[in-house]
């Protein structure tokens, strides 16, 4: 997959400060304040920025965690995992492969098949109705 990429400028120009904020510099937003916290709607999830398909609805579970929750991506190829150390936490980030933008993390305590739970920023996805 050829990454997708642009300055910060032309990032600014196309998110608002939110997603900017989310996918650009790691930010998080608010627990239970994303559009796609309690969505049911289905259809697959895309990266905001460069609209990679990221998830599909149907292995989005509530886990209360506050955030969009998926047990398994749409492909393994669709993000990478990498190691996050700060605010004193030990976590896995998740980013799309396709242009880097952050997403959120991927923890151990999902349902099955997967036990995966990858607790994402509504900020940083686009839902496509099927």
């Amino acid at each position: 997959m050829e990454k997708l990429q642009k300055t910060v400028d032309e990032w600014k120009a196309m998110l608002d400060p939110e997603q900017y904020n989310v996918c650009r510099l790691k930010g998080t937003e608010r627990p239970f304040s994303g559009k796609y916290n309690a969505t049911k709607t289905d259809g697959v999830y895309h990266c905001i920025c460069c609209n990679a398909p990221l998830f599909d609805s149907t292995t989005k579970f509530d886990s209360g965690c506050g955030w969009p929750s998926f047990y398994a991506p749409i492909a393994d190829s669709a993000m990478v995992e990498i190691r996050d150390v700060s605010h004193g936490m030990i976590r896995t980030e998740v980013t799309c492969a396709k242009c880097d933008a952050h997403l959120g993390h991927v923890f151990p305590d999902g349902p099955p098949p997967t036990g995966l739970r990858y607790c994402i920023n509504s900020v940083c996805l686009d839902l496509v109705p099927r």
